[in-house]
């Protein structure tokens, strides 16, 4: 497995919830004017998509990631992403929280289920972080945070050979691979099939500087060619016009990791998968693994901690939710296997006195830069990283 593949697999993965955050706060956003105080409006959206993103390209927080080491465990990604989710005024509930995961998972293991090269993992990702920098264009401070994080994934992959880049793609495919989630949008495109696995096409432009198949070329021991074959082939395939841009800023080509959310449609999960899955999975989050602790006590130094503040007096929050209605989402809660809910563990780190200065320390780094308007009537508190226990 490749020590590489955790910055791409992160980044990815974020870039998939903030497609996702900015779609479904839009879709629940009230005018300014006519809202109620537990309403979303345009500001509260700009407002969590630049506290979500500041604390994800967070300058030290970035320099811990991009160091060689292998993938870090479902569980504890998982929880990296609820304290993410959770790094502003917004509230996601368990079923809500566990339909954002999904998404997101089952986004990104198509894009690298489809990429022509292993080396276009790296184009995925320049899309991503473009689409997150349109989210943020009105603060230069969180810019620059992404933009330093675009030079360092430059910094640390242009260089690589293509040996390596196919090393990244098969981690993440092992990282992926129980993971069959049905997802609406790519069951009415037809890429899904009802078992959740993916329906691969055999059309469509080859990777940059191959050839495009249907001919066989015989050479000689001195390397002279000598005769040609032709033969027809059961997909319609194209030579790609250039390759795309891996510099900061230009033309990707592949889109790929481009946000497929950008026209409104809803969109469901199912849980799928054989019997042998779901016991594969349900052993998975049963089993105790004695570095469960102290990897996710290394991700409580990255990210910080602090106890769950309540809302003031009746105040119940500002809530987000991924589903339709109320009702769905409480649908969802009770039927969801309790194999595949992602159940958090505490972490060492915020029980411990001595460590509860410097964790503040590192939270207060992940704070958001810029001036924000005060919203506290709105659940301004953060949420604790270990919410669930």
């Amino acid at each position: 497995m490749s020590a590489r593949t955790l910055p791409l697999l992160f980044l990815n993965l974020g870039g998939e919830m903030l497609y996702i955050l900015d779609q479904r706060l839009r879709a629940q956003s009230i005018p300014g004017e006519k809202a109620r105080k537990d309403e979303w409006t345009d500001v509260d959206r700009k407002r969590v998509m630049n506290d979500i993103i500041s604390t994800m390209f967070n300058r030290k927080f970035m320099e811990e990631l991009f160091k060689p080491q292998e993938l870090y465990s479902k569980k504890a990604l998982r929880t990296v992403y609820d304290r993410l989710a959770h790094a502003s005024i917004m509230r996601l509930n368990q079923a809500s929280m566990d339909k954002l995961y999904d998404l997101m998972t089952m986004a990104f293991k198509y894009q690298v289920l489809l990429c022509p090269r292993p080396r276009d993992i790296l184009l995925v990702t320049f899309n991503h972080l473009d689409a997150i920098k349109d989210f943020i264009y009105e603060s230069p401070a969180i810019l620059n945070q992404v933009d330093e994080t675009f030079r360092q994934l430059i910094e640390t992959y242009s260089c690589l050979p293509d040996g390596e880049f196919q090393l990244i793609r098969q981690t993440l495919l092992i990282f992926f691979q129980d993971m069959h989630i049905r997802v609406s949008i790519f069951l009415k495109d037809k890429v899904q099939n009802s078992n959740g696995r993916f329906v691969l096409p055999i059309s469509g432009p080859v990777p940059w500087g191959t050839e495009v198949p249907g001919l066989i070329r015989i050479f000689n021991h001195k390397g002279v060619e000598v005769k040609r074959t032709e033969f027809t082939t059961a997909g319609n395939y194209v030579t790609p016009q250039r390759e795309g841009s891996f510099e900061l800023y230009g033309d990707r080509v592949l889109k790929l990791g481009t946000n497929m959310y950008s026209v409104s449609r809803p969109v469901e999960t199912h849980v799928a998968g054989s019997s042998k899955n779901l016991a594969s999975r349900a052993k998975e989050n049963t089993v105790p693994n004695p570095l469960a602790k102290e990897e996710l006590n290394f991700l409580a130094r990255l990210l910080g901690g602090l106890d769950i503040q309540k809302p003031a007096g009746g105040e119940t929050g500002f809530r987000l939710n991924l589903f339709t209605t109320d009702e769905e989402e409480e649908h969802a809660a009770q039927t969801r296997p309790e194999d595949l809910s992602y159940k958090v563990i505490n972490i060492e780190a915020t029980q411990e006195p001595g460590r509860r200065a410097e964790l503040s320390r590192i939270l207060g780094e992940l704070e958001v830069a810029e001036p924000r308007p005060g919203s506290a009537e709105k659940g301004e508190d953060l949420l604790a990283l270990m919410d669930g226990l």
